[in-house]
């Protein structure tokens, strides 16, 4: 099995049986913010191109590259689906002319032509990518793969009881706009960033400890920001809160817990896979020396897309747009059908419509203030209440999103991270998961997971020590967030459960969530620690 690196999450794997080519990304994505990273706009895509199967594994745009897929992707590949819950990915993909799909079912095997076997799982809650993300197995001729990219699943069991695994594929980077965009001291910033980033490659020291293949290949990050504006987000500078780490820090991280076995793909490397070795070629000489000139790399690449993005920026700006009247039309009739988004929102949210920079970068004057008020179900005018999140961005953002009817702002704007955000108290993902609703079909299927999440009881529990205390607590098994099991997952420490899979906090005496509103945690304690012995007792 050879697995090519072309960029990102992305790769193609070839085989005797035939070739899977995953997510290729090449066109900036998020109003032109992300780039694949390194470079790899040079590759021979009329080549790699010419697949006989196309996995895709969710709509994000550094995975769904729309452009790219037209022009250069077969379009008699067989396009691998994944079981989700609506028709996008399908819609969008027959839209660019591919016409053969193979259905999966989640969790259960497909052998192809040639003895080639591949298993998706799609994971299907509202906030797994834009409705839903997925993971792709392989295997041919006894040699084995899981292209995990940058989906969560609860447990990996599933995949290894299937056989060894010899490459394991998965995320390590930042893939969201936390902390970057909050309004905070620089000092807090760092600080949470530096815990994102502890937190990012814990998950990914948890997952490889599961699935214990042969070897360990990081993926699906970091994205690189060439835009002036953006350039403080790379990874350049020496900061210890900065969250997207590339894949040489993986190298050196992974090092520090005992990791030997990790395999850097760069664009153009191959990894010629058996079940016993892993043959490596670079198209660099030098890979250390590579990553060690990353700044410039990062120079030049900014220097040829410079165009590409001022384009981009000249397409935005919608002035016929009634940024009001398009919301309140697009907005309202979600907010009426809305229960448990609009409850878990529990207030206005703001936005503060800005006019263009200035040269220099200067954010532009507030030109608009306009509320989304969920208690209210209407989108109004902002009056001089008290809201509960606020959002600044330039107006023509949104008027370029309603221009071209997006339904998903966290697949564009959020992601972009050109806008700034203030909250009052914890993280609310409601908000979120609303504006990755802006349609009737997402709505519908967001509204009924999380009214069947609501009555589903884990009724099963288990029992964590706390090492800070010694104390014993009861937990319910399975994390109120998003399920995840915490017999793997959840780490308690001084009277506080950590979910290391998305990082979410609950304390345990109360069972109250210390990271977002709602989803209380069942717990209680079982055993209290043992006194210490007092001098002079006899004990």
């Amino acid at each position: 099995m050879r697995i090519t690196g072309t960029g990102h999450a992305s790769m193609r794997i070839d085989t005797a049986a035939g070739s899977i080519l995953c997510d290729p990304w090449v066109n900036p994505a998020y109003f032109a913010s992300w780039f694949p990273f390194p470079d790899n706009s040079q590759l021979d895509w009329e080549h790699l191109g010419d697949c006989d199967y196309l996995y895709v594994s969710h709509l994000h745009r550094d995975h769904f590259d729309a452009e790219h897929l037209k022009r250069f992707v077969n379009k008699k590949a067989t396009v691998l689906l994944p079981e989700y819950p609506t028709s996008e990915l399908e819609d969008e993909l027959r839209e660019l002319g591919f016409t053969s799909f193979l259905r999966t079912v989640t969790n259960e095997v497909v052998e192809l032509d040639g003895g080639l076997k591949v298993m998706i799982q799609a994971l299907t809650s509202p906030t797994d990518g834009p409705i839903g993300d997925s993971s792709l197995w392989v295997e041919h001729d006894g040699v084995r793969l899981l292209n995990q990219n940058d989906a969560r699943p609860t447990d990996l069991q599933i995949f290894a009881d299937l056989g060894h695994v010899h490459a394991h594929l998965l995320q390590f980077s930042g893939a969201i706009w936390y902390p970057m965009v909050y309004e905070l001291p620089q000092a807090a910033k760092t600080a949470f960033g530096k815990q994102k980033r502890e937190r990012q490659f814990d998950r990914t020291w948890r997952y490889i400890d599961d699935l214990k293949a042969s070897h360990v290949f990081p993926i699906a990050g970091p994205p690189c920001f060439l835009d002036d504006a953006l350039w403080q987000f790379n990874d350049i500078f020496g900061d210890e809160g900065n969250i997207f780490p590339d894949q040489s820090v993986f190298l050196s991280e992974y090092a520090k817990v005992g990791g030997t076995n990790g395999v850097v793909l760069l664009p153009g490397s191959t990894a010629e896979l058996s079940a016993t070795d892993c043959a490596v070629q670079h198209p660099v000489a030098d890979l250390d020396e590579f990553f060690a000139n990353k700044e410039q790399h990062l120079k030049e690449y900014a220097q040829r897309q410079r165009p590409v993005i001022e384009a981009a920026k000249a397409s935005w700006s919608h002035p016929e747009v009634d940024v009001l009247g398009q919301l309140k039309a697009r907005v309202e009739p979600l907010l009426e059908e809305s229960v448990y988004l609009a409850k878990g929102v529990g207030g206005p949210v703001r936005m503060d419509l800005l006019d263009v920079p200035s040269a220099d970068g200067t954010p532009g004057p507030v030109i608009e203030s306009i509320v989304v008020d969920f208690p209210g179900k209407q989108v109004r005018h902002y009056a001089d209440e008290k809201v509960r999140y606020r959002f600044r961005m330039e107006r023509r953002l949104v008027e370029h999103l309603l221009f071209i009817g997006e339904v998903d702002w966290v697949n564009s704007l959020f992601l972009s991270c050109r806008f700034s955000a203030a909250r009052v108290g914890q993280y609310n993902e409601f908000v979120y998961a609303f504006f990755k609703c802006l349609s009737e079909e997402r709505l519908q299927y967001a509204e009924g997971w999380y009214d069947e999440h609501e009555r589903t009881v884990d009724a099963e529990d288990i029992t964590l020590t706390d090492p800070a205390t010694g104390t014993s607590w009861d937990i319910q098994r399975r994390c109120p967030h998003l399920k995840a099991d915490l017999t793997r997952f959840g780490i308690v420490d001084d009277g506080t459960l950590t979910c290391q899979l998305h990082g979410w906090k609950f304390d345990l005496e109360s069972g109250r969530c210390l990271t977002s509103t709602g989803h209380q945690l069942r717990a209680h304690r079982t055993q209290e620690p043992a006194p210490a012995a007092q001098p002079g007792t006899g004990s």
